[in-house]
């Protein structure tokens, strides 16, 4: 860990390169820069960057600088609420670059209703207690209506902080953290390099519900790759069983050139599931969630199910029923789903029968000579496109 940015000036608002999709309308107020971490043998960002902290004037500053903004793009919009373009170029004429960059987030997160804000970078709460909650009042003095303030956090990190002290953050302002958890499996934990194990999963998640903070735990099906899928799934289970977060999100294998998973991919010392694997593995998982009101989330662009959404266990048996419906299909029409939806034609399994969208996806499977045999190559190339 380095702090040393301490040592230089401040040069101004900025933000980080990445936040949870469920964060796009959100405020991004850089807390830190990269990530403590950044072992992760499946995670490409941050991989060529150090870890800093932000000293607290800093972020102060940001703060103060994206509320200086807002006020004068209010001032300028009155009673319609909003600023369009020429408004906002008016504004930033004669700006420094600093106050342009702060101008361009306040009026997009003015656009976008102003209701929450996301910490970055990858585990804001590294920072102190102290100096947390200091930044979140000034956070609450600012902006006293946003009803949402989020962050990324490991759980190693929460593992090492107080119920008391996590209370204080709390009744200061943030109300959701995001965890990878990734696998409840110690051996898949171990192979990818994860830091923490099931039970410090666990602790850390029980901690946060403690602490009064909602809690969205992050889990990537095909992680343990074929040899430990089975693990994997139902090790997985057990720990959010236990946890019982308020979201379980699913996250998508892909697996960039640049890191070390890739590496291990190609060479066999990892066998990456297919599709139907991991439908497979998904269903196995779901059927182990037990005892729990948690809500599943499936909100990235690279998930195969954007449908595979509800909560416990009311709607357990219509999520198992989405994979059972997919598995059911031959294996032509699973072809021209998998395709439809990687390349962002098909937002669920409804779409096959959408005659537009079905004749696209269609279309891309002949020309380039898709079959179910070669679909999980074309699969994996076309992820690697996309990331």
């Amino acid at each position: 860990m380095s702090d040393e940015e301490t040592n230089i000036g401040y040069t101004g608002f900025e933000q980080g390169p990445i936040r949870p999709p469920s964060e796009a309308q959100s405020l991004l107020l850089r807390l830190t820069r990269n990530c403590p971490w950044n072992r992760c043998s499946f995670c490409p960002v941050y991989k060529q960057a150090r870890f800093s902290l932000r000293p607290l004037e800093h972020i102060l500053a940001d703060i103060d600088a994206v509320h200086r903004q807002l006020q004068r793009l209010q001032q300028l919009s009155g009673d319609r609420g909003e600023s369009g373009y020429p408004e906002v170029a008016e504004l930033a004429a004669g700006l420094s670059e600093s106050d342009q960059r702060a101008l361009i987030a306040a009026s997009n997160w003015l656009t976008d209703g102003m209701e929450s804000i996301f910490l970055q970078d990858a585990n804001s709460l590294v920072l102190k207690p102290d100096e947390l909650v200091v930044i979140l009042e000034q956070i609450r003095l600012r902006f006293p209506s946003v009803a949402r303030i989020t962050s990324y956090a490991r759980s190693q990190t929460i593992d090492r902080i107080s119920v008391t002290d996590l209370e204080r953050i709390a009744d200061a302002g943030l109300n959701r953290i995001h965890i990878g958890l990734e696998s409840g499996s110690n051996l898949v934990l171990a192979r990818v390099q994860k830091g923490c194990d099931q039970a410090q999963h666990i602790r850390a998640g029980l901690k946060v519900k403690q602490a009064g903070i909602q809690l969205s735990e992050y889990v990537i099906p095909g992680l343990g790759g074929r040899e430990l899928s089975r693990e994997h799934a139902l090790e997985t289970a057990e720990a959010l069983n236990r946890i019982n977060p308020d979201f379980i999100r699913l996250r998508s294998l892909a697996i960039p050139r640049h890191t070390e998973l890739f590496g291990q991919w190609q060479s066999g010392e990892f066998e990456k599931l297919g599709d139907r694997e991991v439908t497979e593995e998904i269903f196995l998982f779901l059927e182990a969630l037990e005892g729990i009101s948690s809500t599943m989330k499936s909100d990235h662009i690279l998930n195969l199910f954007q449908e595979l959404e509800g909560t416990f266990p009311e709607d357990k048996q219509a999520m198992l029923g989405v994979i059972q419906r997919f598995q059911s299909l031959p294996a032509e029409e699973q072809m021209v789903y998998q395709v439809g939806r990687r390349i962002g034609v098909f937002s669920g399994l409804d779409d096959l029968a959408r005659p537009e969208r079905r004749a696209r996806a269609v279309d891309v499977c002949t020309r380039f000579g898709v079959t179910p045999q070669n679909i999980d190559k074309v699969i994996d190339e076309l992820m690697q496109r996309f990331i």
